[in-house]
């Protein structure tokens, strides 16, 4: 018993020499970096394009993704940019060296999971080529007089009554 209590000590006195506090290891994201394409400077757009493309033709050939959920022209549609820059990142992540071995089948779920979006993102209809659609516009769609009465309330209240009306109930 005295032995293994000597040797125990040994161990950690040994581990706790090797010990740096300075050295935290790294503070960088698992996999890959996440992209804000809203964001995204005109310097770094090529490399993360570039990334994106070959990481997209990689999967719809790997995992035999149909046309009608990726098209070619999977790029000319903003919504199925974002689902498919989420999906990289993830699989990146998943696939990371330092994971535990649960991110393979998470990712997969995931994927899974994002099949119906990457539809709806789409929606198809760029089957003889690319076929442009109409991008929504906030462009003259909202009275401001309205939204700045709107936006004066908190609305957390409960209902559409405001606060002195309720008070008066």
């Amino acid at each position: 018993m005295a032995d293994e209590q000597v040797n125990i000590e040994a161990l950690l006195a040994h581990e706790l020499a090797r010990f740096d506090p300075s050295n935290r290891g790294t503070s960088a994201p698992l996999g890959g970096a996440v992209v804000n394409w809203r964001e995204l400077d005109d310097e770094d757009a090529r490399a993360v394009w570039e990334h994106l493309r070959s990481w997209v033709e990689w999967v719809t050939v790997r995992y035999d993704v149909p046309l009608s959920i990726v098209p070619n022209c999977w790029f000319l549609h903003p919504a199925l940019v974002e689902e498919l820059s989420a999906l990289h990142t993830a699989h990146a992540a998943a696939f990371d060296e330092s994971d535990a071995g649960l991110g393979p089948i998470s990712w997969h779920e995931r994927f899974a999971a994002a099949t119906p979006r990457l539809a709806r993102a789409y929606g198809g209809g760029c089957s003889n080529g690319h076929q442009a659609t109409r991008p929504r516009s906030w462009t003259n769609v909202i009275d401001d007089q309205e939204w700045e009465a709107w936006a004066a309330t908190a609305h957390a209240h409960g209902g559409d009554t405001a606060p002195d009306e309720r008070r008066n109930r």
